[in-house]
């Protein structure tokens, strides 16, 4: 069981060359008793991006704050607050902030996707 803040959170900064500007928080996890899964926050700064990546799990995101696009599978489409989507394992994916604010973004992964 877990009760928290997010700004209680250490932030871990996403490395990769095909990475700008991005933070993660893990949220919860099987460490706080959520076996098989993990919740995690992403923030983009203005600018950043996410590796345009595939993995074989799926994962559920739902935007918190800010704008940008999802590439997702050929496609380009827009992200605000309140939206959300799901990425099917195997799908060509990217989220990319391309204001001047920052984006944030929940994104929940069986527990094999956060290493």
């Amino acid at each position: 069981m877990i009760v928290g803040h997010i700004n209680d959170i250490a932030g871990i900064p996403v490395q990769g060359s095909e990475v700008k500007d991005a933070l993660k928080k893990v949220l919860v996890s099987p460490k706080e008793g959520w076996e098989g899964w993990t919740m995690r926050l992403f923030t983009l700064e203005a600018g950043g991006f996410t590796p345009r990546h595939t993995h074989p799990w799926p994962h559920i995101n739902y935007i918190t704050d800010g704008n940008g696009t999802l590439y997702l599978d050929d496609q380009e489409y827009e992200i605000s607050q309140g939206s959300f989507a799901y990425i099917p394992g195997g799908k060509l994916h990217q989220f990319s902030n391309n204001t001047k604010e920052s984006l944030s973004f929940i994104c929940i992964v069986p527990a094999e996707g956060d290493k």
